[in-house]
This record gives structure tokens, C-alpha cells and sequence, in this order.
């Protein structure tokens, strides 16, 4: 017996390990990756966010740290009852965290606290500025049936006051006709702006 654990201990000790020299780029590679992701996040201890991702991916060592939500992202707002006051969704996303700053790409919808919806291909929230904004075509519908459309947007955090800076195929009455009752055209080159 002794002889055996004798032998086994000379073989084992004789085992050399092969190890890789590996080169990590923290702009390319992610310090955590989790699935299907639904967390809820504070404000001032008061429980304000949910959000929910198929993948999240922390780039946390990076120049310019960032989450990246490669397969989408849902977000909702609560107010202090914990009712949903806003909803975000989008194709993808990334957080800008030392910046604040959150871009939305790809099927980007907003519902905001007075249900006005807001489709885009491409968002950009200040969270240091409160502010919204996009230099892509913005589609809005108001709640109260109004549709407003054009290239150029900024917006506050709460997306209730805003402007258009390039309206485009809007349906807005700002003037009636008073023999038809028809609308005027919106001027195209006219900056939108709603309160």
C-alpha cells in the first residue's frame, strides 16, 4: 500500500500544467454578462425604475464605462405609489454610466405619464441635462389623438414638453377655415414646440 501512494505521489508531482498567455481588452470584453434580467432600481432609497433585459452586459473596466443591452430593453417608471408612470422599450441599448447619458437604438417606443407614445429609430437620454433628445425622425401620438412627426427632437426627462425642429407630415389644427372647417398646413419649416 505504502508503495502505491508512494507512486502516486512521485506521478502527480511530476504533472506539469500548460497555461495561456491571454490578453483581455476591456472595451471588447464584457466584466459580467447576465441573462434574462429584471431588477429594480432606486432613486433617493425610493424604488423609481424596473427594468427588464433578455442580456446584460457590464463593460465596467472600459475608457468610458457602459451597460449594453444587446437584445433588448424594457423600462418602466413608477410614481410614488408604485403605479407605472412610463414605459421604455427598445432594440438595444446602451448606459453611459459616468456620463449619465442612455442611448436607445432600434424600434425605440416611450409612453409618457400623460399617455402621449413616441416611436423613433434612435433616442438619447441626459441624465445630467434631463433632457431627450434624437437628430432621427420622431413620431409622436398625442393621447388626445394629435399626430406630430419630423426630424430633430429634445424633449425634458418626463418627455411632457418638447419641440420638433424639423416638423414633417404633421396633423395639427393651427388654424380653421372658417367656411370648411378644414385645417391649414403646417409649415415645414416652422419649430414645432408643446407644453
Amino acid at each position: 500500500m505504502a508503495v502505491v501512494m508512494s507512486l502516486f505521489i512521485v506521478s502527480c508531482g511530476k504533472k506539469k500544467e500548460k497555461l495561456l498567455d491571454i490578453t483581455v481588452d476591456p472595451e471588447t470584453m464584457p466584466t459580467m454578462i447576465t441573462d434574462n434580467v429584471s431588477t429594480l432600481i432606486s432613486d433617493s432609497g425610493i424604488t423609481r425604475y424596473k427594468l427588464i433585459a433578455d442580456l446584460w452586459e457590464v463593460y465596467d473596466k472600459a475608457k468610458e464605462p457602459f451597460w449594453y443591452f444587446p437584445k433588448g430593453f424594457y423600462l418602466e417608471r413608477f410614481n410614488e405609489d408604485y403605479f407605472i408612470e412610463a414605459t421604455v422599450l427598445a432594440d438595444t441599448a446602451w448606459n453611459f454610466n459616468k456620463k449619465k447619458l442612455w442611448r436607445l437604438k432600434g424600434h425605440v417606443n416611450v409612453k409618457n405619464i400623460v399617455g402621449d407614445e413616441f416611436k423613433s429609430d434612435e433616442l438619447f437620454w441626459d441624465q445630467n441635462a434631463k433632457k431627450v433628445y434624437s437628430e432621427k425622425l420622431i413620431e409622436i401620438k398625442k393621447a388626445n389623438g394629435l399626430y406630430l412627426q419630423g426630424y430633430g427632437f429634445t424633449s425634458n426627462q418626463e418627455m411632457t414638453s418638447y419641440q420638433i425642429e424639423r416638423p414633417h407630415d404633421s396633423r395639427i389644427p393651427l388654424k380653421d377655415d372658417e367656411e370648411t372647417g378644414a385645417e391649414a398646413p403646417l409649415d415645414s419649416l416652422q419649430t414645432l414646440e408643446t407644453n
